[in-house]
């Protein structure tokens, strides 16, 4: 025998209640089926409950609404031949209710027993409509055998007293058994109770305990439990084993699938529980037993936890004091004084040292929580032994729930790891001996983001998930979202890494969505979407967001973006920046960003600052952190000088293979920026410092090849009179080139001192064969004294750029 619950979407419609006929009558045993109210009715009744007790006429016209809705139902379900009879029973129930409102809109009260009758009509009328829908069902009164009696202002079944009656009236279980859900009567008086919203599922189980039923199966809108909210987690999947103890600890801490109690009448009788969708009745759900299933999914192999579940309704209570210490009794007191007031607590965390105690209640709770808890602890208050009582409101609790989490080390330090990592602070905490739940609190505004970061870190999710606003889309930037689109499903396939770009920005609009932007359509809808930006709105925007595993990636040469990354930093965003102006800033500004990273457990990388995809960077860092020690460098880290000096022949002046720089790109349109040397020397400050030596931009010497006349004035003055250094520049080419000599631009460092200036290189020097713009840097250490290391390639060009800057986002992903 089975015992099937079907929802209040599942009987809210006329289709829905007709896929529910089609389930059940493909049952070929024995089957109870326990329905709730008609999606929405209940919330209805309550909402005409109140207009009623405050003398609201509307009342009469809302009533009207759910008698409509009734009929139509009626009318789209029921046979003709059976129709008249059903709606006379209907109707005549309906009439009962609205005399209970026409009472109510007299007196202008509603007492609690009036309101739980008022609810009960809900059930009572989806149970007649749908017993005349299945063929050969049998329609029961469950107010003849849920029995209740109060406990703390609450109803609670009578178990001894319920069992007994329950196996009377199905002896023997017809072939169709329909029952209301929700509703019992009272022990004492008979009169009409509940178990509680979400009580259906609660009376399904009780019955399914009381006479043994092979499996319960809850009938509702979603394929079974899932992995965490999917309304907050694209990415999250359904859970298709749960033990009893998972079940449990999910619904406790708010998913919303089964309501809590309904576990525990079945767990003691080892009937499983299978969560099945009405409108997807071929999806495989969620199975909840005792044993442990052997067959599991890929997905369930491979994560630790279950699921995570939330309570947005969260507020903490905190009773402390010193005079706590050592106190027989406190917690009794504490515990008592809710109970009797009807509070409930689903969790508690308190010092070791005893001196304090927090719990969660819900909001609505709080205030009396706090006043009768004030009231008990008076006495000790008025002596100073403990402090008023305060509650914490807009919070949220989170619970992460697995009995693989049972002896395996290490999960409470990831776990407090990734939030941590996220900029998210924990309030309070609790974790069980059994170790199969840890919950804690955290501020309301950061729970998406737990949410996120947690399923993503715990492998929930399918893919590793990096969401990247993108600062610069010209040259660079425009590169960059090229070649992510083309990598991106490769990423994903083999890598299981996701990038989601949320954001882009150039100095005038910025384009935001949480849920990633079509990156083929992006900059088009930049144009023509995009909202009006500013270094402050951009800034909080993507602060707004507060979106989990967030990179900003400056593709700019801007200093004001620049001076957001502290800001972002501060707010566990990494940075990856093209722009070298941070990291060659006062190098306070550079050692503040470089610590602000590493405290937070996030990234700041800028490999691409010098020698655009060249691993230097990277490769002193790793030399640095193998216990070796950076000497000397020299360097060719101007494209531009090198393609022109590489140009200069007896055919090609100075002020001519200047011009072919520019119109070939290598140099900026008023190439004097390239030729005043201040890009190489930001180049030399970083790599000087990343070497371990504080240097400072005032600090490096500088010998400029090009006199400081000719940086002066418009730049058409400057091609005006540039011409004047040809015939110098022709006979030092000569001079040297009998010499076997060619010039190289080099920036040095040795021992911290940093220089830049023209240096003479043999045939055998390195950098004698350089060709057009590569760059190239020989790296001296105690290791490399002899040989140092070489790196030598393209030293510039959007294309290799970006391929550095995506390089370091992958590295972010921990894919390296």
């Amino acid at each position: 025998m089975k015992v099937l619950k079907f929802g209040g979407t599942s009987v809210g419609s006329v289709n829905s209640i007709l896929s529910v006929k089609k389930i059940v009558e493909a049952v070929d045993e024995p089957v109870i089926v326990v329905v709730s109210a008609l999606g929405g009715i209940t919330d209805k009744l309550l909402h005409i409950s109140g207009l009623a007790s405050a003398g609201n006429k509307s009342y009469k016209k809302e009533f009207t609404e759910i008698v409509a809705r009734h009929k139509t139902i009626v009318e789209g379900v029921i046979p003709k031949s059976k129709q008249a009879v059903a709606l006379k029973k209907v109707m005549e129930t309906l009439d009962e209710l609205e005399n209970i409102y026409r009472g109510v809109f007299l007196i202008k009260d509603l007492s609690a027993k009036t309101s739980d009758a008022i609810v009960s009509y809900g059930e009572r009328l989806s149970s007649i409509i749908v017993s005349n829908v299945i063929k050969n069902a049998k329609l029961y009164d469950s107010r003849q055998f849920i029995k209740t009696h109060r406990q703390f202002n609450r109803h609670v079944v009578d178990f001894e007293q319920t069992n007994k009656l329950i196996r009377k009236a199905f002896k023997p279980v017809p072939k169709v058994a329909l029952v209301p859900g929700f509703i019992s009567s009272s022990m004492e008086d008979g009169e009409v109770t509940n178990l509680g919203r979400g009580g259906s599922d609660y009376t399904a189980s009780i019955v399914a305990a009381a006479l043994d039923a092979s499996i319960l199966e809850i009938w509702t809108d979603v394929d079974g439990f899932m992995t965490a909210d999917p309304r907050v987690i694209n990415s999250a999947y359904v859970i298709e084993h749960l033990s009893f103890t998972e079940a449990m600890e999910l619904c406790n801490f708010g998913a919303k699938v089964i309501y809590p109690p309904t576990i525990y009448p079945v767990f003691h009788k080892n009937i499983p529980i299978k969560v099945c969708n009405t409108f997807n009745p071929n999806a495989p759900g969620t199975y909840i037993s005792k044993e442990t299933v052997k067959k599991e999914t890929e997905n369930e192999k491979k994560a630790i936890i279950k699921g995570i579940s939330s309570i947005n309704d969260t507020c903490l209570v905190t009773v402390q004091g010193l005079g706590m210490v050592g106190v027989i009794g406190v917690n009794y007191r504490i515990f008592r004084t809710l109970a009797k007031s009807g509070i409930s607590v689903f969790m508690v965390s308190q010092a070791s040292s005893e001196n304090n105690t927090t719990f969660a209640v819900k909001n609505e709770d709080a205030t009396l929580a706090v006043e009768v808890l004030n009231e008990e602890f008076a006495p000790e208050r008025s002596r100073g032994e403990i402090e008023d009582i305060v509650a914490e409101k807009d919070l949220a609790t989170v619970a992460i729930v697995g009995e693989n989490m049972k002896r395996t080390p290490g999960i409470a330090g990831k776990l407090f790891g990734t939030l941590g990592r996220a900029g998210i602070s924990v309030i309070a905490c609790a974790q069980g001996a059994s170790e199969t739940n840890i919950s804690f609190v955290i501020k309301l505004e950061y729970l998406r983001k737990a949410l996120n970061s947690i399923h993503d870190s715990f492998f929930l999710s399918e893919y590793k998930m990096l969401n990247l606003f993108l600062a610069g889309v010209g040259t660079v930037g425009g590169h960059l979202l090229e070649q992510i689109k083309l990598q991106q499903k490769k990423l994903m396939t083999q890598n299981g890494v996701k990038l989601n770009v949320v954001g882009i920005a150039n100095s005038k609009h910025m384009l935001m969505r949480r849920e990633g932007l079509d990156l083929k359509t992006c900059l088009k809808d930049l144009k023509e979407k995009g909202q009006e930006s500013s270094l402050a709105l951009l800034r909080d925007e993507i602060i707004k967001m507060n979106i989990f595993n967030s990179v900003f990636i400056d593709c700019t040469s801007s200093e004001k973006i620049a001076g957001l990354y502290e800001t972002l930093l501060n707010k566990n965003i990494s940075i990856v920046a093209a722009n070298k102006i941070a990291a060659s800033s006062s190098y306070k500004n550079y050692q503040l960003l470089k610590e602000t990273a590493r405290k937070r457990g996030i990234k700041f990388l800028f490999e691409t600052n010098v020698g655009a995809g060249l691993p230097i960077i990277n490769t002193m860092n790793d030399l640095i952190n193998s216990g070796d020690h950076i000497l000397k460098l020299e360097a060719v880290l101007s494209g531009t000088v090198n393609f022109i000096f590489n140009t200069i022949s007896e055919d090609i002046p100075l002020s001519k293979a200047i011009k072919m720089a520019v119109d070939a790109k290598y140099a900026e349109p008023d190439p004097r920026i390239d030729l005043s040397g201040k890009d190489v020397l930001r180049k030399l400050v970083i790599l000087a410092r990343e070497a371990g030596y504080p240097v400072e931009q005032k600090d490096v010497k500088t010998n400029l090849f090009i006199p400081q006349k000719y940086f002066k004035g418009s730049i058409d003055n400057f091609w005006e009179h540039i011409a004047e250094l040809d015939a110098e520049f022709e006979e030092k080419r000569k001079e040297l080139a009998a010499k076997n000599k060619r010039l190289r631009f080099v920036a040095s460092m040795n021992s911290g001192a940093c220089e830049l200036g023209l240096m003479e290189v043999g045939s055998h020097h390195p950098f004698y064969e350089l060709e057009g713009s590569n760059n190239i840097i020989m790296i001296s250490t105690e290791r490399y004294h002899d040989y140092p290391m070489i790196i030598k390639g393209y030293g510039a060009g959007a294309d290799v750029t970006a391929a550095g800057v995506f390089a370091d986002i992958i590295s972010i992903a921990n894919i390296r």
